[in-house]
């Protein structure tokens, strides 16, 4: 920005500071003293231990790997329920389908038909005359 337009932008607009940037690239000369200095390489992140971690036993381990994977399952599966709701137990269903649970963040999504679900989740009590209904 040349000298113009800075006093012109200051007298137009007293309360806006005008800086100017410098994009002069810093010197590459060797340090003063005479000193020469190397960069230095980026060393890799060392590998994670092949041990477990400190306080975490094998059984413990064992289990946080099985949850892993189960988790894992799901979401690679990408499970799509038929809901089926009876009486008042249906709303808990319609819970973790709302925005404060969410299951569609974990791959669960709620299908209306049942051409388009996985597998179909009955919450409620299923009563005789409710189950040649629930069979079709």
């Amino acid at each position: 920005m040349g000298l113009l337009a800075k006093t012109t932008a200051s007298r137009l607009l007293p309360h806006v500071r005008v800086l100017s940037l410098h994009t002069t690239a810093p010197s590459l000369s060797p340090a003063a003293g005479g000193a020469t200095s190397t960069p230095t390489p980026y060393a890799r992140a060392p590998p994670p231990s092949a041990s477990s971690p400190p306080g975490l036993s094998k059984a413990a381990e064992y289990v946080i790997s099985k949850v892993d994977d189960l988790m894992n399952w799901g979401r690679r599966g990408s499970i799509w329920p038929l809901t089926f709701g009876l009486a008042c137990c249906a709303v808990e269903m319609m819970h973790t389908g709302a925005a404060r649970y969410d299951f569609d963040r974990f791959g669960l999504i709620f299908r209306p038909s049942p051409r388009h679900s996985d597998c179909m989740i009955i919450s409620g009590t299923l009563t005789n005359k409710m189950a040649p209904a629930l069979r079709k």
